[in-house]
């Protein structure tokens, strides 16, 4: 089974870590199948699966149920589980009592964002209790008021030297690995040189060490929107549109069920219903 240690061999072996996200069962045991290394039950679950404008609605709760059907699904992969807008930031024995709960759900480590003072300090308790953390910087979804929308970060020197900042913190709280989202290609390289744990880009470039994308983009079943640093590799929406109209059409004409999928009667039995 994988764990924080495989993150850091992979890193140090110049091999690159593969992620995606999951919220249930079935797409647990697929990415699993594959050999994926790591699944993050994303709080992105909120506009995928649940139909939320945004992440700021999803509660702890909600997510733990999630995070419950994924553990359930996948065997060998390390499952992270999203920390949810508020559900860290008022205290740190909140921060304590909720991530402990992902723990208890399945999930092996848990993912927060930003790097001010209660993020670095929850971030080493974490650790010192036995729960990894995975940081997030960059854009940061559950501060999208206020930074003013989905704005590219480190656009400037100046800012990516405070974002290598935060992420040397974050290194030193104990995190094993950061999370870089929507970077210039050259800071989230540069980032990742200085740093001796593991980055994961979601829009950050090819020199990250590792990628993590939402799956039911790359799959093209999420249709709402796709981000620019989205390569589509199916497309199940309109596979499953296509399926959805053949059944349709197959009721309707009274082509299905087929004998091929009905039950079939005795004949001594049938003669018996026959009045």
């Amino acid at each position: 089974m994988k764990n924080v240690l495989t993150f850091q061999k992979l890193k140090d072996n110049n091999e690159k870590i593969a992620m995606l996200t999951a919220y249930d069962y079935s797409t647990a045991q697929v990415l699993d199948s594959a050999g994926i290394d790591g699944i993050l039950v994303g709080d992105s679950l909120a506009m995928v699966a649940l139909g939320y404008e945004n992440t700021y609605n999803i509660t702890i709760d909600e997510m733990l149920i999630f995070v419950k059907a994924v553990a359930r699904g996948a065997k060998n992969s390390f499952i992270i589980g999203d920390m949810p807008f508020m559900s860290y930031n008022l205290s740190i024995e909140q921060g304590l009592e909720n991530a402990s709960k992902m723990i208890k759900s399945g999930a092996h480590a848990i993912k927060l964002e930003g790097c001010n003072d209660h993020i670095i300090e929850l971030t080493k308790r974490c650790v010192e209790s036995g729960i990894p953390v995975l940081g997030h910087l960059g854009f940061t979804p559950q501060m999208m008021n206020t930074i003013g929308g989905h704005k590219v970060q480190g656009k400037t020197a100046d800012n990516t030297e405070k974002i290598l900042i935060c992420a040397k913190k974050l290194e030193e709280a104990g995190a094993f690995a950061v999370v870089l989202e929507l970077m210039p290609e050259v800071s989230a390289e540069y980032i990742t040189r200085n740093l001796n744990i593991p980055t994961i880009g979601i829009g950050g470039g090819k020199y990250c060490s590792g990628q993590i994308v939402v799956t039911d983009d790359i799959l093209g079943k999420f249709t709402d929107f796709t981000p620019k640093f989205i390569k589509k590799f199916a497309n199940i929406h309109d596979t499953a549109l296509q399926g959805v109209n053949s059944y349709i059409k197959e009721v309707k004409e009274g082509l299905f069920p087929s004998q091929k999928e009905t039950f079939d009667l005795e004949e001594s039995e049938k003669t018996k219903l026959i009045k």
